[in-house]
């Protein structure tokens, strides 16, 4: 594909991805459409491998590992490893949101992450996540929903009554600022039971069975080129779902089916609140899978442990890319610019993974595909976010490095980047996945 219709691909990814649950139901639809074929494993079920065989496990729907058992013993090739995370930060609707104010009513949200919150104002919003609810036998199952409609909205205040707004910028009140407008008054119904029936419309389940729900706040707006040339792109959740998609194509585009390494794409939900739970990357679910490949390919504990020594991890998050109206936001000597390929992320407190050696393992693989790459270190009086990278290397004690495409707005709603960065991006990780 060319760099334009990778771009255009990951476009359509991301508007079928409106939160971290449908993004795993995208990804599975698109394995379902592969040859070879992708195989879905159970964790709870005894796992059978195939040197060659491709498989996938999923975790709680927002977490999902993928990964190509390779032809050699782990203990002589290691894994070769792409991280990156399916969630964004933004608004999370209150289990108890809806409510009555002055004849309007609102659904109460929680902030998820770090989103730029004045950047939610004035869009068409609506919900998409996952409810849970019993089934006709009883059980508790879980189904997708997302609105395709605008639903939602955060009405700004006129200039008129803030008047200091373009000299201070917007802020909103946590607590009282944010509840988003739903519906003028429903005086048949109580709020609780109005939201449940749209609950129940939208999923065709009886609102007695839906018993709690997970719902993401989600733009409507469809992601576009833009640029006198269409050379940049913008949509929600670039930060990850760039990466995502990059590390994804990598390893369904790969030429190399019987490849000596074992080659592994691992998608993790919560980064951006620590990635501290059962399915982030700072739990058990990738040195789980790691472990049953071992288990599942007859690899004892010593030549685990020698597979760990051999392997890499590539932390592929989004890096902050240098605009010039605001130049002090930047080290002079650290502007990374747009379309000029992978940045390589530093931070000496090791905020990121990036050492020297895996720095120089990643600067050779983009010159031996012909892509340019970039290095950027923060500046020094203001705090660096962190990623998965640091997280996961110390856990599973492998090299790693940590890497982005260079991108404009990080966590806001609509977040912008180049169309030639996913192209270097995709190019130099299918490297990486025939390295070794």
């Amino acid at each position: 594909m060319s760099a334009r219709q990778q771009v255009h691909d990951l476009l359509d990814f991301i508007d079928a991805s409106p939160s971290p649950w449908h993004v795993v139901d995208t990804i599975e639809n698109r394995l379902a459409n592969q040859t070879p074929a992708w195989q879905r494993l159970d964790e709870s079920a005894k796992w059978t491998l195939q040197a060659g065989g491709r498989y996938y496990v999923v975790r709680d729907d927002s977490s999902i590992v993928l990964f190509i058992v390779g032809q050699k013993p782990l203990a002589e090739t290691g894994f070769n490893i792409i991280g990156a995370h399916t969630d964004s930060p933004g608004l999370r609707i209150k289990p108890n949101a809806a409510s009555l104010t002055d004849g309007l009513l609102r659904l109460g949200v929680e902030i998820y992450g770090g989103p730029i919150l004045a950047t939610f104002t004035d869009r068409d919003l609506s919900l998409a996540g996952r409810v849970a609810y019993k089934n006709e036998q009883d059980d508790i199952a879980s189904l997708l929903v997302k609105f395709d409609q605008p639903l939602l909205r955060l009405p700004n205040l006129a200039i008129h009554m803030n008047r200091a707004v373009n000299e201070d910028g917007l802020k909103l009140h946590k607590q009282i600022e944010l509840p988003l407008i739903l519906s003028t008054s429903a005086e048949e119904q109580l709020p609780p039971a109005y939201f449940s029936t749209l609950l129940q419309q939208q999923t065709g389940l009886a609102a007695e069975r839906i018993l709690s729900w997970d719902l993401a706040v989600y733009d409507t707006q469809k992601g576009a080129f833009w640029g006198a040339d269409s050379e940049f792109y913008a949509n929600s959740q670039l930060d990850n779902l760039a990466s995502c998609h990059a590390a994804l194509q990598a390893l369904l585009d790969d030429a190399t089916p019987q490849a000596d390494s074992t080659r592994v794409c691992a998608l993790f939900d919560h980064e951006e609140i620590g990635s501290q739970s059962n399915k982030g990357a700072d739990g058990s679910f990738l040195p789980d899978v790691l472990q049953r490949i071992a288990l599942a390919t007859a690899t004892g504990s010593e030549d685990m442990a020698r597979a760990l020594a051999k392997s890499f991890m590539i932390s592929a998050d989004m890096a902050h890319a240098y605009q010039p109206n605001f130049p002090n936001a930047y080290d002079p000597e650290h502007k990374v610019s747009v379309n000029q390929g992978p940045v390589l992320k530093v931070n000496a407190n090791h905020r990121y993974s990036s050492e020297s050696v895996s720095m120089a393992m990643f600067a050779d693989w983009c010159g031996q595909v012909g892509v340019p790459y970039q290095s950027y270190s923060h500046r020094c009086d203001l705090p660096c976010g962190s990623t998965i990278g640091p997280i996961t290397s110390a856990k599973l004690g492998i090299r790693s490095i940590d890497v982005g495409s260079p991108m404009w707005a990080m966590h806001s709603i609509r977040e912008s980047a180049g169309v030639l960065d996913h192209h270097y991006m995709i190019k130099v990780m299918k490297r990486f996945f025939a390295a070794r």
